[in-house]
């Protein structure tokens, strides 16, 4: 069973247990599937400010933290207790596209030579840590929620804005893969 559980599935199994994920939490008690709005809950539990956008009853959604805990949990213990055995299966073209930008190291599933403590306090750290990370959650809060809620919960409700805004992330990804990239990693390289 071990073995059975190390090795990678295959895409739509993971796609089929994420899709029952949606109708559990309605019937279970019509709750919304999304990461994003964690934080906020976590924000209005630790901070005694008062500030309106914390004040509200934080504890009905604290099933979402226990949530988040848990995505955190099995994480730890995929990678450190059921990691799989075999290297990582990169496509040749893939790995000559990622060379030609200046990543060398394809031993994890992420780039050591872009996603690693050395770089954060360099031009390319300060691109991909800071400024990245500022434009994903404004992007998030001016969705109105992040890539799993509008494309796994909204979609599945037939929410016309999360139509548009998976869409918005999907065009958003595409554009910075194949146009902003390249420039950027030669910038910062």
């Amino acid at each position: 069973m071990l073995e059975l559980i190390r090795h990678p599935w295959h895409w739509s199994i993971a796609g089929f247990l994420i899709g029952l994920t949606v109708p559990a939490l309605l019937l279970i008690g019509n709750k919304s599937f999304g990461i994003s709005s964690s934080l906020r809950h976590i924000c209005a539990a630790c901070i005694p400010a008062n500030i309106p956008f914390f004040k509200y009853d934080w504890k009905k959604e604290v099933w979402n933290l226990f949530f988040v805990a848990g995505i955190l949990i099995g994480g730890f213990i995929g990678n450190y207790f059921l990691s799989n055995p075999d290297a990582i299966v990169i496509s040749p073209n893939t790995q000559e596209t990622l060379q030609q930008l200046g990543v060398k190291d394809f031993s994890g599933l992420m780039p050591v030579d872009i996603f690693s403590f050395d770089n954060l306090l360099t031009a390319k750290g300060l691109v991909f840590f800071v400024i990245g990370g500022f434009m994903v959650g404004f992007g998030t809060r001016y969705a109105g929620g992040c890539t799993s809620g509008h494309a796994i919960m909204g979609l599945s409700n037939l929410q016309w804005p999360s139509l548009i805004a998976t869409i918005s992330f999907m065009v958003g990804g595409f554009a910075m893969t194949q146009l902003l990239l390249p420039y950027i990693m030669n910038w910062v390289n």
